[in-house]
C-alpha cells in the first residue's frame, strides 16, 4: 500500500551498471580546462585562426565529468519490490553472468514505474 492507502499494483523499468575497481570518475572544472596552455591553444587556433589578443574565458564555471563509459542494462521489477532494488539488480546481474573478476557492484540508475 501507498501513502494514500491504495495497493501499489504494476511493475517498473530498473537501469543499473557493473561497477568495477578499475572504473575511473574525476570532476574538473571548465575553468581549470581554459586555464591549460595546451588546451587554450587549441582551441584559439581552431576556432580563432589568426587573430591576435583572444582571450578565453567562461560566464560561470562548469565542472565537466571524466568516468569510463558504462553499459546499462535493464529489468523489470514488481513496485511493490521497490525496497529491494539493489538485491534485485545484483540477482539480475548475476543470473546474466554480468558479474566478473573486479566487477561485483551494482548502481542503480534509474527506474521507470509503468
Amino acid at each position: 500500500m501507498n501513502q494514500k492507502g491504495k495497493p501499489m499494483d504494476g511493475t517498473m523499468k530498473v537501469s543499473y551498471k557493473m561497477l568495477c575497481d578499475a572504473d575511473v570518475y574525476n570532476e574538473v572544472s571548465l575553468n581549470d580546462i581554459l586555464q591549460n596552455e595546451k588546451v587554450a591553444k587549441v582551441i584559439k587556433s581552431e576556432f580563432a585562426k589568426g587573430l591576435r589578443n583572444i582571450a578565453l574565458s567562461i560566464a560561470e564555471d562548469i565542472k565537466i565529468e571524466i568516468s569510463t563509459q558504462k553499459e546499462i542494462f535493464e529489468f523489470e521489477a514488481d513496485k511493490k519490490d521497490f525496497a529491494d532494488l539493489i538485491e534485485l539488480a545484483e540477482e539480475d546481474a548475476k543470473q546474466h553472468k554480468r558479474i566478473k573478476k573486479g566487477c561485483a557492484g551494482v548502481e542503480v540508475v534509474d527506474f521507470t514505474t509503468g
